[in-house]
């Protein structure tokens, strides 16, 4: 299986971006974490978590690391609050004890090392939380897991890429057993539920031409009439309104715990 493509901030925003947006509050609100802390997000993509920290959860910084150069220059080029910054890295590459709050978001099943990656947001949290979320990629994220079905149905060959196959076994429970046996303690877990419509089938499709991500990275590599063929099949077995829009949920699961 070839590396998913993480290239261009541009175009992986409007693929991803509206649902980023809509989950982080949420998971803030879920930490409740006081104001006044230092925080750090791992793997801060093109940005929402940050940004979403600087709005509500009041800290004194947010630094957001991510091994993209692309990714980070959209992100900083997106921040409105003097109080992010963002750089070229990843979670080894922080100090111990460097923040309160540790977080990342929608990357950590992305990650080679997972829990040598927990073991240092762990470390750099020294005294503080830890936390993360992925999506239910099994069901829950339902954008994902019915382009993917419909990608198989038509493409056997599609099956290993299909995200429910790739990360099966990523549940609250793994994430609680990667963060206590970080070292965190206090470990808990919830699932976040969000819910986004798309005014019709194309605002829906034409994110997924951007080529960044799993499945604009697998769309680019169809020809013309397979696109248009897998397109088709993928809307027929959505819930479309009367007047064209869809609305799609979308289930993520979190986990925090005292490092």
């Amino acid at each position: 299986m070839s590396a998913d493509p993480w290239v261009a901030g541009a175009s992986y925003e409007p693929f991803m971006g509206r649902w980023s947006r809509l989950v982080a509050p949420r998971f803030l609100e879920w930490l409740a974490r006081p104001p006044g802390l230092r925080w750090v997000d791992v793997g801060c993509g093109t940005g929402a978590l940050s940004h979403a920290i600087a709005e509500h959860a009041s800290p004194v910084s947010v630094l957001g690391v991510d091994p993209s150069p692309d990714f980070v220059a959209f992100a900083a080029s997106r921040a409105v609050d003097d109080r992010c910054s963002f750089r070229v890295g990843t979670a080894d590459d922080l100090s111990s004890g460097s923040a309160d709050v540790v977080v990342s978001g929608l990357v950590l099943n992305f990650v080679p090392d997972p829990g040598a990656a927990v073991g240092s947001m762990v470390a750099a949290a020294s005294g503080g939380a830890v936390a993360s979320y992925i999506w239910d990629y099994a069901g829950g994220m339902r954008m994902l897991s019915t382009f993917w079905d419909a990608a198989v149905a038509l493409d056997a060959s599609a099956g290993p890429m299909h995200e429910a196959v790739r990360f099966s076994g990523w549940g609250p429970e793994r994430l609680a057993g990667l963060v206590a046996a970080a070292g965190a303690s206090e470990v808990t877990t919830a699932s976040i539920t969000v819910t986004s419509t798309y005014a019709d089938a194309d605002a829906l499709w034409e994110p997924l031409l951007g080529g960044t991500g799993p499945v604009p990275g697998y769309v680019a590599g169809l020809d013309a009439d397979h696109r248009e063929a897998l397109r088709e099949r993928w809307i027929a077995g959505l819930p479309v309104a009367a007047d064209g829009s869809i609305a799609l949920t979308a289930t993520a699961y979190a986990v925090q715990g005292r490092a």
